[in-house]
């Protein structure tokens, strides 16, 4: 991928690029309606003004005496468990592009010593990591995930193998990643639609977990949903808001949608560097029912100094 991040005299310039890419995660199937046919736009040279989205804390009617933030918080493994238990393996597609975006993060150069070492938090049923596996057979996988159900779906695959992926489960929000995995041990962290699961109040805490267990020049890689995503604006309309930018899905499984701003704090914060970091927006038509709606979102890779 083209490297749009330019950083002259220790200032970083970010910038915002509209492109023709892989289609990203809808956690809203009710996006496109049963039978219609979701096509893409053409090619876009500037993304749409991003629609203005009120802030302040909200109450849906049905959770008057529920929406507040240490609620979703305490029922969030719950509310995931009951996803994958209900979908198992079979909601998101192979994340196939992780190998076309980042594949030089995982392949093992003739410099490398032994094989990289990935952690990927927030593994599901597996949708990454299979992949990554089958495409370098020589990377070793530890996965983590907050829900039971889905390590168990991992467990259960035909391609698991405890000599490749260890598997357990972990609630990085507030669990010691240090017991599961040794101290600087790992070369890459993969972040891939996780973190906007995690209260903003509680990201912190992730991302300085995960960086106790990086070696030094070590990276984070992360993919997650951009403000002004279409997504976004109708749980807003639907008046589920939790937080700024925090919102309660219908099955009660959360979602924040990140800022370019937001994100390099929150990192740098951290003590991270920003190595590359681009907002992404795609135009989805469903031609059948004469609709269009715009996804984004946000790729950034971070490292340990």
């Amino acid at each position: 991928m083209e490297n749009l991040l330019s950083t002259t005299n220790s200032k970083t310039t970010i910038n915002t690029v509209c492109r023709r890419v892989p289609a990203i995660e809808m956690l809203s199937s009710s996006i496109f309606i049963k039978g219609a046919i979701p096509t893409v736009a053409g090619d876009r040279r500037n993304c749409p003004q991003i629609p203005i989205i009120r802030t302040g804390s909200l109450a849906s009617a049905k959770y008057d005496n529920d929406t507040n933030e240490p609620y979703f918080c305490r029922k969030s493994a719950n509310y995931w468990d009951k996803f994958y238990k209900r979908h198992k393996n079979k909601f998101f597609k192979n994340r196939h592009y992780l190998e076309k975006d980042w594949g030089n993060y995982f392949s093992v150069t003739d410099d490398d010593v032994n094989a990289k070492v990935l952690l990927e938090v927030g593994c599901g049923a597996g949708n990454s990591l299979f992949p990554l596996i089958a495409a370098y057979p020589k990377l070793f996988v530890h996965a983590c995930d907050f829900s039971l159900q889905a390590v168990t779906l991992v467990k259960s695959h035909s391609n698991f193998s405890e000599a490749q992926i260890n598997v357990f489960l972990c609630d990085v929000a507030n669990d010691d990643l240090t017991e599961k995995v040794l101290p600087s041990s790992v070369d890459v962290v993969t972040l891939i639609f996780m973190l906007s699961a995690v209260s903003p109040n509680k990201m912190l805490s992730v991302v300085q977990n995960l960086k106790d267990v990086l070696k030094p020049n070590g990276h984070i890689l992360f993919r997650d949903y951009a403000v002004g995503d279409s997504a976004q604006g109708k749980l807003e309309n639907k008046n589920q808001m939790i937080s700024d930018n925090f919102y309660f899905r219908g099955d009660g499984t959360c979602s924040f949608y990140f800022s370019e701003d937001f994100l390099s704090s929150l990192f740098i914060r951290a003590g991270f560097n920003i190595v590359d970091m681009n907002t992404y927006c795609r135009q989805m038509e469903n031609r059948f029912h004469n609709i269009s709606v715009q996804r984004r979102w946000i790729r950034a890779i971070f490292s340990k100094p």
